[in-house]
Order: structure tokens, then sequence, then C-alpha cells
């Protein structure tokens, strides 16, 4: 396939559809810091340098 057939098709995906509902950030952000928590958590259990 070859830019100049490509390019409408991939413009079309960009503007997206006007029903699309983003993520809601809370959701997103709480679970951003529940993983980090986690990876915290983990590193800190299994340091083995003490």
């Amino acid at each position: 396939m070859s830019l100049h057939a490509a390019a409408p098709a991939l413009a079309l995906l960009a503007e997206g559809d006007s029903d699309h509902h983003s993520l809601n950030p809370i959701i997103t952000g709480g679970g951003a810091l529940l993983i980090l928590l986690i990876l915290l958590f983990l590193t800190t259990r299994f340091n083995k340098d003490r």
C-alpha cells in the first residue's frame, strides 16, 4: 500500500468518532498510582543489598 493510498484512511482514524468516550482520568491515575505503589513495595521488599 502506497503512502497516497494510506493517507485518507489514516486521516479518518485520526479524527476518531464523536461517540468515543475517553477513559476516566481518576480511574487511570488511580490505576497508575496503584501499579507504582506495588512496584515500590516489590522493589523495597526484595532488596538484597542490606
